[in-house]
């Protein structure tokens, strides 16, 4: 082989090898252009230009060739770089105690449709996943689009490597249940092709979080977040969920944060999951939950709409109080450069920033010299479009084969 063929294929496989990192960057948002693209990937202009081209020959992405300069630039732009609207989605689902949801999800965490699900969830997760499977197959077969593989979403910590829900404490399913042996066999039953994963709801919120939302930039990543019911955290490490030796770290709901407080499912009390979760705000608040809507949304309604009440303020106040605590105990442990917040913990932080903030300053080591930001998380159904982040990763790894 000649000299001139060996520098050609050289280069074709640094453009191939360069596809992922790209794709990534496309789908993340950190590459708006192909000179950006250029920069991060350290490449020549040339051989981000084939990388491109080759994502929208695969019908991911579209290069738009021609952009309009803005006001006052000089030179000639970049080409855009955009995630192609009809192009590949993923079926991503989330199973919680008040019921079920499927959607297909795009790159870029853009949800392209949704179907609501049932409001009760049965003691078979068989026949659970079996309904959340059938209702995405109905939304591809709606909408026509390809599938690359489905993700699921668990209230549960998901054992690895095998898959199994360990302790769904608030679903009437058995502990070990295999969720994700089922749920890829009702994937594969609809004849929907891609991989099949499944994972913990709020170690999903932070992965979307991080790649799409509030935690975006962020090295050392702390969520924590109240489910419909329970409380549960997730750390995001350069990018990577950080989910211990068997999947099982970061259960924060078992944080003890009222030695004297509510009998927790763990067998402990005072737990973060008894005391700072949805029904323990409506308890305190001297409210009865009615069966109409989920304890989630009855919870966040009262405390956006009755916040004036005197039950409903004290009620949030010592759930602030105990969250705080709870986050400086993490924060002293972890040392995260960012903490967000969901459910009814994003409701809490915005009805009263301050105090929040001061408790967990308060609390842990490092005062308010070493002070973390708290944020809201900011996307609209994130457990989904971290189910859908897992089933997007073989694409993101190799393009070329998960495409194939």
């Amino acid at each position: 082989m000649n000299g001139k063929s060996t520098t050609t294929r050289t280069k074709l496989e640094r453009g191939r090898s360069a596809l992922g990192p790209a794709l990534e960057l496309v789908h993340t948002g950190r590459a708006p252009t192909r000179a950006v693209l250029t920069s991060e990937l350290g490449v020549t202009r040339a051989t981000a230009g084939a990388v491109a081209a080759e994502l929208e020959a695969l019908g991911l992405i579209t290069v738009d060739s021609s952009p309009g300069s803005a006001a006052g630039s000089q030179g000639r732009p970049s080409h855009r770089l955009s995630i192609r609207d009809d192009g590949p989605v993923t079926l991503a689902a989330q199973v919680h105690s008040d019921g079920f949801r499927a959607a297909l999800v795009g790159l870029g965490g853009r949800i392209v449709a949704t179907a609501p699900g049932c409001v009760t969830v049965m003691a078979d997760p068989a026949q659970v996943l079996g309904e959340v499977v059938e209702a995405g197959a109905q939304l591809l077969w709606e909408t026509g689009l390809r599938c690359v593989g489905a993700g699921l979403a668990v209230p549960s910590a998901v054992a690895e490597p095998e898959g199994t829900a360990l302790n769904p404490l608030h679903l009437a399913w058995p502990a070990g249940a295999p969720v994700r042996e089922i749920f890829a066999a009702r994937v594969r039953a609809a004849g929907i092709t891609g991989p099949a994963f499944t994972g913990n709801d709020v170690n999903l919120v932070a992965l979307a979080e991080h790649r799409h939302g509030a935690g975006r930039g962020a090295q050392h990543l702390l969520c924590v977040a109240t489910g419909h019911r329970g409380v549960g955290g997730a750390l995001v490490l350069d990018g990577r969920l950080h989910s211990g030796s068997s999947g099982l770290a970061l259960e924060v709901g078992h944080l003890t944060v009222n030695p004297e407080g509510r009998a927790c499912h763990c067998g402990g009390r005072g737990c973060l999951d008894v005391e700072t979760d949805p029904l323990a705000f409506l308890t305190a608040a001297r409210r009865t939950p009615g069966p109409e809507e989920s304890l989630l949304k009855q919870a966040g309604d009262l405390l956006r709409t009755e916040y004036a009440d005197p039950a409903v303020r004290s009620a949030a106040e010592a759930l602030i109080d105990r969250l705080g605590l709870g986050l400086a105990g993490l924060v002293n442990i972890l040392n995260p450069d960012r903490i967000i917040l969901g459910g009814l913990h994003r409701d809490l932080l915005e009805a009263d920033p301050e105090r929040l903030r001061a408790v967990v300053a308060d609390r842990s080591l490092w005062g308010r010299s070493g002070s973390v930001p708290i944020l809201s998380c900011t996307l609209a159904h994130n457990s989904l479009v971290g189910a859908a982040e897992l089933a997007w990763q073989p694409v993101l790894d190799d393009p070329l084969a998960a495409l194939a």
